[in-house]
C-alpha cells in the first residue's frame, strides 16, 4: 500500500450552503449517505442498465451498476490510501441523471432538447444533486461537498466548454470550482471503475441473456488467457461458475494494471501535492498502453455481438419512441404533469428533468395511458 494521503482530498472547503460540522460522521459520508437516501438513487433500481428492466430479475441495473463501481473504486482508492469514501460517493452518484432506457433514451431527449440547450446526463446528474432532490429545509438539493460536486462536474476530466454547463445549470452556480483544473485522484478513480464495471458486467449480462456465447468471449485473448487457468478445474455443466472466475479474474487484473501506472504516472510527472493533480494537464489514474488496447478490443467486440444485436437495437428504439412521445405529448400540456414552482423558469427544462426522472417501467406504463 502507497501512502499518498498528501494527494488525497481528505478535508472539504465547506459546502454550498454553510450547516453544523457532524461530530460522527466526516463530510464526505454525510455526503454519500444524502446520495443513498436520496429519491433519485432509489430510482435507478428500476432504470436500465443493458437490458430494460422488465426483461428480467437477474440482471444488472442503473443501481447495482453503480454499486459495483463503488466496491472497484474503494478497492483502487484504499490501496493508494486516498480517500475512498469520496470514491464511493462519486461513483454511487455518477449515474443520477441517467435516463429510462439507458443511452438511448438519453439520445432521445438530448433529440427533443435539441433547440432547447440539449440534454447531458452526467450534468444532469449535477441538476439533480443541486436542485432537483428537494428534502431540506434551508436549501435545495443535496448540498453536497465542494469536493463532490467538483467531481461529479468532472466525471470526463476538465471543462472546456462552459457553454453547456451553463445552459443545464448556470455558471454562477459553480464560482467555488476552477473548471479548468484536472480532477482528483478520487474523480479519475471513479471513471475509470465505470470503465471496468460495465465492461466486464455487461459481458456477464449478456452471456446470461444468450446474447454472447462462451467461444465469442474466447476469441479475445485477454480472456482466453484466463479460461486456460480454470478450463480443466470447472466441470463443462458449470459454465455460469467458469463465466464468473473468467470476470472476476478480468476486474481483479484491470485493477492491478490501473493501480501500477498511476504509481508510475504519479513518479514519472513528479506528482507531490494535491495542486500538483490540479495542474498536470493529464488524467493520472490510466490503464497501461497494453490493457488501453485490450479495453479497446472488449468495447469493440460488445459493440458488434451485443450493442448492436437485433434484440438490444428493437427495445432502444422502442425507448427511443416512448421518450419522444412523452415529450411530444407533455409539452402540449404541461400543467397536467408538473407543478407551478417546476415551470416557473423553464418549461422544456423542467420536462426533460421530469421525463429523466422517470423509471422504465412508470415511462411505459405512462406512454400507454397518453397514447
Amino acid at each position: 500500500m502507497k501512502n499518498f494521503k498528501k494527494l488525497g482530498l481528505f478535508y472539504s472547503k465547506g459546502r454550498f450552503y454553510n450547516e453544523p460540522v457532524n461530530k460522527y460522521r466526516t463530510p464526505f459520508q454525510r455526503d454519500r449517505d444524502r446520495i443513498i437516501h436520496s429519491a433519485s438513487f432509489r430510482r435507478l433500481k428500476h432504470k436500465t442498465q443493458v437490458f430494460v428492466n422488465t426483461e428480467g430479475d437477474h440482471y444488472r441495473t442503473r443501481i447495482t451498476h453503480s454499486i459495483e463501481v463503488s466496491q472497484i473504486a474503494r478497492t483502487i482508492a484504499k490501496y493508494l490510501n486516498l480517500n475512498e469514501e469520496l470514491a464511493e460517493t462519486l461513483s454511487l452518484a455518477h449515474d443520477l441523471g441517467h435516463t429510462p432506457f439507458g443511452h438511448a433514451g438519453e439520445e432521445a431527449l438530448n433529440d427533443c432538447m435539441q433547440y432547447y440547450g440539449g440534454f447531458d446526463h452526467n450534468l444532469q446528474t449535477l441538476r439533480i444533486v443541486m436542485f432537483i432532490e428537494n428534502k431540506y429545509m434551508d436549501f435545495k438539493g443535496l448540498n453536497l461537498t465542494i469536493e463532490t460536486i467538483d467531481g461529479l462536474l468532472k466525471h470526463n476530466g476538465p471543462i472546456l466548454n462552459t457553454t453547456v454547463v451553463n445552459n443545464l445549470i448556470g455558471l454562477k452556480n459553480f464560482k467555488k470550482i476552477n473548471l479548468k483544473n484536472y480532477p482528483s485522484l478520487e474523480s479519475q478513480i471513479a471513471s475509470i471503475s465505470d470503465d471496468i464495471a460495465y465492461n466486464n458486467h455487461d459481458i456477464q449480462d449478456g452471456i446470461n441473456a444468450q446474447l454472447l456465447t462462451l467461444d465469442e468471449l474466447l476469441e479475445i485473448n485477454f480472456f482466453k488467457n484466463i479460461y486456460k487457468k480454470y478450463k480443466n478445474k470447472i466441470k463443462p455443466k458449470n459454465k455460469d461458475k467458469l463465466v464468473h472466475q473468467i470476470i472476476r479474474d478480468s476486474i481483479n487484473l484491470m485493477v492491478r494494471d490501473i493501480i501500477d501506472t498511476t504509481l508510475y504516472n504519479i513518479k514519472e510527472n513528479n506528482i507531490k501535492s494535491l495542486n500538483d493533480v490540479y495542474k498536470t494537464k493529464k488524467t493520472l489514474v490510466n490503464f497501461s498502453d497494453k490493457f488501453n488496447h485490450i479495453i479497446e478490443e472488449i468495447r469493440f467486440f460488445l459493440r458488434i455481438n451485443m450493442y448492436n444485436h437485433k434484440g438490444v437495437l428493437k427495445k432502444n428504439e422502442n425507448g427511443k419512441k416512448i421518450i419522444t412521445n412523452l415529450f411530444n405529448n407533455i409539452r402540449i400540456n404541461p400543467k397536467k404533469y408538473l407543478n407551478k414552482e417546476q415551470l416557473k423558469f423553464d418549461k422544456y427544462r423542467s420536462i426533460a428533468d421530469y421525463i429523466s426522472g422517470m423509471t422504465d417501467r412508470y415511462a411505459i406504463n405512462l406512454n400507454k395511458i397518453i397514447k
